[in-house]
């Protein structure tokens, strides 16, 4: 049995001014969105694909306990731009034929910690790539096959309100029962990206060791020609 940890005891000494000093919570998170093709253009409005955008927490817990609502601002071209939700699960399901900026802005329970601001551009199509390895025109996929786009991140606060500290170390509740999934393996992406991200510094720290050691060697260069310089100057009497 999985042990459920209580929630934090706040010592009056680590109060300041409303916040809990020295706390930091981070609430993962993965927001993006699925589209299925219908196969060909809709007669009555060229609508090609149906989808959907959400917000979803990493593990199986119930985000309304810290979340008050969630605002999705579509294409200024769908009737009513702004979709509020305010519970879960957070997403708003619509049809379209073209690709866009989505803003998801999340709101909190205690009006004094800001908003956050996510942005996930609406994936439609995928990107067919050629024989020589160069990307192609997008191509829908097939009718049969949802299209998946979407991203891991964290929520984090830092030194959150007394009453926020609360409301997110509380033990969660469940969204459902039964096996919590996603559409695609954040574990495996993120260890993709971590990976990604260790490369990427063993790179930068080589290059760093090569440029020293160039940078030593024109020293010592300069140093050979400063003393033959030295050697042929004559001597001032």
């Amino acid at each position: 049995m999985a042990k459920i940890l209580p929630p934090q005891v706040v010592e009056e000494s680590s109060l300041q001014a409303g916040r809990v000093k020295g706390s930091t919570i981070v609430k993962p998170i993965v927001y993006g969105n699925v589209a299925r093709y219908f196969g060909k253009k809709r007669e009555e409005d060229g609508h090609t694909h149906q989808w959907t955008v959400y917000l979803k927490p990493l593990q199986n817990e119930d985000m309304s306990t810290w979340i008050k609502k969630v605002h999705f601002k579509l294409h200024e071209s769908y009737e009513n731009q702004n979709r509020i939700v305010m519970a879960p699960p957070y997403e708003v399901t619509e049809t379209g034929w073209g690709e866009f900026e989505i803003v998801i802005k999340v709101y909190f329970h205690d009006p004094n910690e800001r908003p956050v601001t996510l942005y996930h551009v609406l994936k439609l199509f995928q990107t067919a790539n050629s024989s020589d390895g160069s990307s192609g025109p997008p191509q829908p996929c097939p009718s049969r096959k949802a299209l998946v786009a979407e991203t891991y991140d964290e929520i984090i606060f830092s030194e959150p309100t007394i009453h926020m500290h609360q409301l997110l170390t509380q033990p969660p509740l469940p969204v459902l029962q039964g096996p919590w999934r996603h559409e695609t393996d954040i574990e495996a992406k993120r260890k993709r990206t971590l990976e990604q991200i260790l490369a990427a510094k063993q790179k930068v720290r080589k290059e760093i060791s090569e440029l020293k050691e160039k940078i030593k060697s024109t020293r010592e260069t300069i140093d050979m020609f400063k003393q033959q310089i030295g050697q042929h100057e004559p001597a001032q009497s």
